[in-house]
């Protein structure tokens, strides 16, 4: 059983050592993502879920002073931020030197899934490019979000989700999860599925760090064009 923030905890754990010596060179904060570029070529980035900063000012004390600080103070985020904001710095900063050992070669994480009517996949967070592909194969499909929503009948409310995470025989997860604390939540919920993959540029290519956990695949990020990725997420891509 996972306690809370346990995922976090071992991702800081993880990464402390590595991020020694090493510091800020740039940090974008756009509408969707934040990134971070550290004094190597590494880059990593975290989604940002506006939903959850509130309307107020002062949501991160220390903006216009990043860059060119120790990297370890912006990792220490991950562990003791306030808010999701400060949280996807310490994750974008961990993803940034997790980059250096992650797979440069590109794969298709549904094709992986090997998906067949048999299957019920259930989904935490909308990924729609992947709704017509999971359709086609004949799958049942449920996506469970933070509300129901009444144009897509397939989506219930993650508060209804009763026994769908114990019956499922497939999991895909939005990395967010990590950002909003549910992750583990949504790991232990899983009885035993064949597969389980956690999805989206937030995600920490990092087996180790999910051992003992039903976590089967990581589809994650590498920032190949750091120029362009910053300009991209300045712009609110």
């Amino acid at each position: 059983m996972l306690k809370k923030n346990e995922i976090t905890r071992r991702l800081y754990n993880y990464i402390l050592d590595q991020v020694l010596g090493k510091n800020v060179k740039d940090v974008r904060i756009g509408l969707g993502y934040v990134a971070v570029a550290l004094d190597d070529k590494y880059t990593g980035l975290a989604a940002v879920i506006r939903q959850d900063l509130g309307s107020h000012c002062n949501i991160l004390s220390k903006a216009g002073t990043l860059s060119g600080t120790p990297a370890s103070d912006l990792l220490n985020y991950l562990e003791n931020g306030r808010n999701p904001l400060e949280r996807a710095l310490g994750l974008a900063t961990a993803n940034a030197i997790l980059s250096a050992e992650a797979p440069q070669n590109e794969s298709d994480a549904f094709a992986l899934m090997n998906l067949s009517s048999k299957d019920h996949v259930v989904m935490i967070g909308l990924f729609r490019p992947l709704i017509p592909r999971i359709e086609q194969s004949g799958a049942k499909l449920t996506v469970l979000e933070k509300q129901k929503n009444k144009v897509l009948p397939y989506v219930v409310s993650f508060k209804s989700r009763g026994d769908l995470l114990r019956t499922c025989s497939v999991a895909i997860i939005t990395a967010t999860s990590i950002l909003n604390n549910t992750l583990e939540k949504i790991l232990n919920d899983l009885e035993k599925p064949r597969w389980v993959s956690i999805l989206g540029p937030s995600t920490p290519v990092c087996t180790d760090i999910f051992a003992g956990t039903p976590v089967t695949h990581l589809g994650g990020s590498v920032v190949l064009d750091r120029e362009k990725v910053m300009q991209i997420v300045s712009e609110g891509g």
